[in-house]
């Protein structure tokens, strides 16, 4: 009876524990999301403030030219360009006259709604369209969510070699949690390399208009499938070759968000660095039985396109893990 009352002190404790782990991590999520607006509002109000002074003084300079044009003529012409533009058409004259629902620039729309980045700036105008765009992305999103995982399996092949190169030269030195981070770290700095800064150097040097930092931003948010849609490659006038350029960055996306899916996947490997265990309430009953374990498995909680944590890959089930070929001397 003494050890029954002791598992069960243990479970509600361990339940009180995790419950107010949650609730102190909603409370702090909601700050962060409150400091995110204090800090936007105060960076982004003044430029706003000027951009719309500056629209003021072009509308007032064009009445002082034009007279003639009553108020509600010329914001019945002003609403009219908006609303267009807020759904893919420009009414500018020195736009490129290629159509916006080409076939690479539709093939880029139809990879933006199956990888879930959505930029919103060509969105399907006809209610066919839209039907049909809705059932796209029914069938799409998880075909697409399939496709990324079974590629990350198959990189997850050579990077659990890596790792057991790092532990195999390392393993003496240093303890097994240290190998994992440094294996997570050099993954990382490839990642950021090759699909982040190359690539925003080529953007640079591609888009009129962009630096580095603008070409540094579009590839961050389009990677984190944020897409905000304030920049979007092969949209500037004239620009040469853009159905190509178009399946280019499509290619570009599918591969960078692979990449991206890896890196967050090794990242949840590492038990210590998981920190959504403890949020989850431990008990003796539900360790025991391997179905739930599996369902609690923390790498369930991850960020939108991060394979769980239960998909592990055949090649880490035949191979050693770091601790299991750690020499003996250097275990902790």
């Amino acid at each position: 009876m003494d050890r029954w009352k002791r598992a069960r002190l243990r479970r509600v404790l361990g339940l009180r524990r995790s419950t107010v782990l949650l609730g102190c991590f909603v409370l702090g999520y909601i700050v962060y999301l409150v400091a995110g607006g204090v800090v936007f509002a105060t960076l982004e109000g003044p430029v706003e403030f000027q951009i719309r002074s500056e629209l003021d003084l072009s509308i007032s300079k064009f009445k002082l030219r034009y007279p003639k044009v009553s108020d509600d003529d010329l914001e019945s012409l002003i609403e009219e360009v908006v609303r267009a533009s807020n759904r893919g058409v420009s009414a500018a004259r020195n736009v490129s006259s290629e159509p916006n629902w080409s076939f690479g620039q539709s093939l880029f729309f139809s990879s933006t709604v199956v990888t879930t980045i959505g930029y919103g700036h060509v969105t399907p105008l006809s209610k066919a369209g839209k039907m049909f765009c809705m059932l796209y992305a029914m069938l799409g999103i998880p075909l697409t969510l399939v496709l990324l995982t079974a590629l990350v399996e198959r990189l997850m092949i050579p990077t659990t070699l890596f790792l057991q190169f790092l532990n195999s030269r390392l393993g003496h030195l240093y303890q097994p949690f240290n190998i994992r981070v440094l294996h997570l770290f050099i993954i990382a700095t490839c990642h950021i390399g090759l699909m982040v800064l190359i690539p925003a150097a080529v953007f640079a040097s591609l888009e009129p208009g962009w630096d580095y930092l603008d070409s540094l931003y579009y590839c961050f948010i389009s990677l984190t499938t944020v897409g905000l849609g304030d920049y979007i490659p092969g949209d500037s006038p004239n620009q040469p070759y853009r159905p190509l350029y178009k399946v280019a960055t499509t290619g570009y996306l599918l591969i960078g968000l692979t990449f991206t899916m890896l890196t967050l996947t090794i990242f949840y490997d590492i038990p210590q660095l998981n920190f959504g265990v403890l949020f989850l309430r431990r008990s003796d009953e539900a360790t025991t039985d391997p179905e739930k374990v599996r369902l609690q498995a923390p790498g369930n909680l991850g960020p939108k396109y991060t394979q769980q944590h239960d998909q592990h890959i055949p090649v880490k089930m035949d191979t050693p893990s770091p601790e299991e070929t750690t020499p003996v001397h250097a275990r902790p």
